[in-house]
């Protein structure tokens, strides 16, 4: 208590010091709570720690497992914890040996970079006269797109399943059968109008930001609005190009159910790389560690092209979120 308006000398011993904060009997805790009190920075990078280690955890563990597996030697699976209960790199090797699994990459490849040149040639085009022509129903027309970019994948399967089974004669010259089933095109299709809509809209932002002046200047010399849009548009819009095709292409490689679905999962017969991850179920067996190893060899084609983008991925992606 006080003494006439004057703190007593015992309790200012229990509270203050010489003015300023004494040394109270705190735990860790509660001294690093009283710290971040005064310095709101150390909140702010505790709250950055625990939200990388995070991320860093639940991304990269399942890779590590898979390690784990694909190292193990088969039928030693079941006493994994956290190292390989044995070393067997050569499944990295075996994995080529008992399938092509190379074909089944290649495929994934070609129907990825296929629907990839398909997006980015429609996209841009439809993405110039969004964001540089103007024209009575411009925004409902775009929302329209955006809207069916929601759609889900499964309510187109039926009809396109029906119509890429259904035999049509000028088909025949080059499919055999006449039909699309078992060839790129029943994945190239569908993959391609799916990731079409997040391609537009990147693309129309983009190009919605160039200066009417530099597309002026490049038709002054004779060039058409086509030719303006390729050589001046486009590449003064590369990161936009580049984060838009390295999404689709990403997507298109990693897509599930229309790469499950198209095939008959023969590598001859444009099966995808997932394809190609199952097969080693069998009736009788099944092969985790080579499953393992396919997996970690599969996701490295994407890595190394996240890698070599990264840089414009990022400015492609940050583009616009910053006005001066």
């Amino acid at each position: 208590m006080t003494d006439g308006g004057q703190t007593t000398g015992t309790e200012r011993s229990g509270a203050l010091i010489d003015g300023d904060d004494a040394e109270l009997d705190r735990g860790p805790f509660q001294q690093w709570v009283a710290d971040s009190i005064s310095s709101p920075e150390r909140v702010y990078r505790a709250m950055f720690y625990v939200a990388a280690i995070f991320f860093l955890f639940t991304t990269l563990f399942p890779f590590y497992w898979l390690l784990m597996v694909a190292l193990t030697p088969e039928g030693q699976l079941q006493d994994i914890l956290f190292t390989p209960n044995g070393f067997n790199p050569g499944a990295f090797v075996e994995v080529f040996q008992v399938i092509p699994f190379h074909r089944y990459m290649f495929n994934s490849f070609v129907i990825a970079l296929g629907s990839t040149i398909v997006v980015l040639v429609v996209g841009s085009l439809a993405g110039y006269a969004f964001g540089r022509l103007r024209f009575r129903g411009r925004t409902p027309l775009m929302l329209l797109v955006l809207i069916i970019s929601f759609f889900p994948p499964a309510a187109f399967f039926i009809p396109l399943n029906d119509l890429f089974n259904t035999q049509f004669f000028f088909l025949e010259p080059i499919t055999g059968d006449g039909t699309l089933y078992n060839t790129p095109f029943a994945m190239v299709t569908p993959l391609s109008a799916i990731f079409m809509p997040l391609a537009i809209f990147i693309l129309t932002t983009f190009y919605s930001q160039i200066p009417d002046g530099l597309e002026d200047a490049a038709r002054v010399e004779g060039t058409t609005r086509l030719g303006a849009l390729f050589r001046v548009i486009i590449p003064l819009s590369a990161p936009g190009v580049a984060t838009a095709g390295v999404l689709t292409f990403i997507a298109v490689y990693n897509e599930f159910f229309f790469s499950f679905l198209m095939t008959d999962g023969q590598p001859q017969n444009w099966a995808p790389i997932l394809e190609g991850i199952l097969a080693y179920q069998g009736q009788y067996e099944v092969l985790y560690h080579l499953m393992a190893a396919a997996s970690i060899i599969g996701v490295i084609p994407v890595a190394i092209l996240v890698i070599v983008a990264q840089e414009k991925i990022v400015s492609g992606l940050t583009a616009g979120a910053l006005k001066e």
